[in-house]
């Protein structure tokens, strides 16, 4: 990867170097440059070391999110973006954010003291506050703003709705107080999750650049991997899943591992979509893949009363056919597109770079050990940024200069900016799905119209409610809330108490990756430069796999190691690779490549042949690994292209 260049020595461009920001000069560039500073160390500060209440460090993380989207963000992509100073409508904009925002922090204890009880000024700051934040949210985050519009609407007319997805109606005060008053609209879990997580791993990523870390991670998996198709993107998948394992957070890893595997990818010829698609799914299956699991593994094992070790190793395949769809995705892509690996004299010598710049990679150690070993992923953050700089000392090339110190600082605040106010407008909609109980009456309405036989169509309704419920929610939160609703109906239709929580586990982490609010998509588009809904649909094309798992353990616990009873390890090992060509035969099918391109039946026969063989069953096992041997023979050959042309 190119080291820093010449404009970005300056720290008059930080302001300027991306196109879709406004650009100042002068005074104004200074002071912008300053501000962000000054909201680095005012994060870095209140989410380790500071003691400050939650909705305070989250009202002035969202003054500090409006005062720079109104700053860096063109009211339109017509408005000139090169000024001395801000306009008279943002220069009002940012004072009425000021004030707003103030005036919470002020007398949120009043109105926390009083039971929610709102005067007229509460009611007038509150919505000056949400046209603020949808106002910024048009800027900086596109049709989420829209999609916001629209839940925040049914507070209104969901009552003009006939049956449960109804409600009785709701009062401007009632709506106002919920979404801006509470702590479940626009200062809930949200912006918390922004406050706290996204800004500390996106500055993480920005002094990971800056120190060298960025070109050893291009070096070394050049020397891996580099004459293989597709090579840095395989290494970013690994390095995603063993991170996502560990933080427990797909937000925090995308902002983390992101900044330095997207790029990567997009250098070796995968588009900015695919890129971010990768990264988004990669980093969310972390939640449910062993050995850690991250929260939600310990969450589960308590449910259900039993050793986390249980857990682990019921999640096993699982979690391994995750990773091995994503990685064969990520090799045909590469091979459909004729991305071929470089040539052996441009690839470099792994104990050269190792010896040169593997001490670079001791932040990422750093983190990993200080997290196994139980402190918080954000103190452990901080602890790794410090360790970035240090680390950079042990060699004079790679030394970080305090020029470069400051400009990792800007650059970090900067890339945080537009993921915060998606995670603000966000609470919009968790506000509505709470405030109107909508998810409970959707999950309801779905689960009575199953009878206690049809254990497909249960599965199939509890996880179109899980993605409604997990809709911008971690997934540990998104667990606990589809396991006490939908756990018990899965059970009374016969599901084994291990695979209703872990079909809940996984649907409540993969909502990371669904459309319309998919959390880790988003903030993967906006490292990649793509679009937030493209990549969302691809995030669910490569994570396809994660999708279909689950309906077959919930008939077939087989796939669970552990879970049935005197199954011998030869018959695991024999699911496992069933099960895994299944994977294969898929990944094959959704990107049309197998040994070449694919026509039309060898993809239709390549799709056939993975739910034939994810299905424990030898008669199934049989029949999917015929179809897969016959494209195979079709495809080495040539015998399909050539029946196609006579036909």
């Amino acid at each position: 990867m190119a080291s820093v260049s010449l404009q970005e020595s300056s720290l008059d461009n930080q302001v300027k170097v991306h196109s879709k920001y406004m650009n100042y000069g002068g005074i104004t560039s200074k002071a912008i440059v300053s501000l962000l500073i000054i909201w680095a160390v005012f994060q870095i500060y209140f989410t380790t070391f500071g003691a400050i209440s939650a909705i305070n460090l989250r009202a002035f993380h969202c003054l500090f999110l409006l005062l720079f989207t109104f700053l860096l963000f063109p009211v339109t992509q017509k408005t000139i973006k090169d000024r001395r100073f801000p306009s008279v409508l943002n220069l009002i904009l940012i004072g009425l954010s000021i004030f707003c925002i103030l005036y919470l922090v002020i007398y949120f204890p009043r109105v926390a003291r009083s039971g929610g009880r709102l005067n007229t000024t509460d009611l007038y700051v509150a919505g000056i506050g949400i046209l603020l934040v949808f106002e910024a949210s048009r800027r900086a985050c596109g049709n989420l703003g829209i999609l916001a519009a629209i839940f925040l609407a049914y507070n209104w007319f969901g009552a003009y709705i006939p049956g449960a997805l109804g409600h009785n109606g709701l009062t401007l005060k009632r709506i106002l107080s919920t979404q801006f008053w509470g702590t479940q609209g626009i200062f809930g879990i949200g912006i918390g999750v922004s406050a706290t997580y996204i800004f500390l791993f996106v500055l993480f990523g920005a002094f990971l650049k800056y120190s060298g870390f960025s070109k050893f991670i291009n070096d070394f998996s050049l020397a891996l991997v580099g004459q293989t198709p597709g090579g840095p993107a395989k290494v970013a998948v690994m390095a995603s899943a063993a991170m996502g394992m560990i933080n427990g957070s797909a937000i925090a890893n995308v902002a983390t591992t992101g900044t330095i595997t997207i790029p990567l990818m997009k250098q070796t010829g995968y588009s900015k979509n695919f890129a971010g698609a990768v990264e988004a799914v990669a980093s969310t299956g972390g939640q449910f893949c062993p050995p850690i699991m991250g929260a939600v593994g310990f969450v589960m094992a308590e449910f259900l009363n039993v050793s986390y070790v249980s857990v682990m190793i019921a999640a096993v395949i699982p979690a391994f056919l995750y990773y091995l769809g994503l990685l064969f995705a990520v090799h045909f892509e590469a091979k459909k597109r004729g991305l071929s690996g470089f040539s052996k004299e441009n690839i470099p010598n792994a104990l050269t770079v190792i010896k040169e710049q593997g001490h670079l990679s001791l932040p990422l150690f750093i983190l990993i050990t200080m997290m196994c070993c139980g402190y918080t992923p954000l103190y452990s953050a901080v602890i790794s940024i410090v360790a970035t700089v240090l680390s950079s000392y042990l060699r004079a090339d790679t030394r970080m200069s305090f020029d470069k110190i400051i400009l990792a600082v800007v650059e970090g605040s900067k890339g945080a900016i537009s993921v915060g106010v998606c995670c603000v407008i966000i609470g919009i909609i968790i506000g509505t799905v709470t405030l109107t109980s909508l998810g409970l009456n959707m999950g309801y309405v779905i689960l009575s119209v199953v009878d206690n036989t049809n254990i497909l169509l249960t599965g199939f309704l509890t996880m179109l409610m899980s993605v409604v419920l997990g809709m911008g929610v971690p997934g540990v939160a998104a667990y606990v809330i589809v396991q006490a609703v939908a756990v018990p109906v899965l059970i009374k239709v016969g599901i084994v108490p291990i695979c209703a929580h872990l079909f809940c586990l996984v649907y409540a982490c993969l909502s990371n990756i669904t459309p319309p609010v998919a959390m880790s998509c988003y903030v993967a588009a906006g490292i990649s430069g793509g679009n937030q809904l493209k990549t969302g649909l691809l995030a669910v094309r490569l994570g396809l796999v994660g999708f279909l798992i689950p309906f077959f353990f919930l008939t077939n616990p087989e796939l669970l190691i552990g879970v049935v009873p005197d199954v011998k390890i030869y018959e695991y090992l024999w699911i496992a690779f069933t099960a895994s060509a299944g994977t294969v035969a898929l990944a094959g099918g959704l990107q049309n490549y197998l040994l070449k391109e694919c026509n039309f039946i060898e993809r239709i026969l390549l799709l056939m042949t993975c739910p034939l063989m994810l299905y424990p069953g030898l008669s199934s096992d049989f029949m999917g690994i015929a179809l897969l041997g016959a494209v195979i023979i079709l495809q080495r050959f040539n015998i399909g292209s050539s029946l196609l042309k006579r036909s």
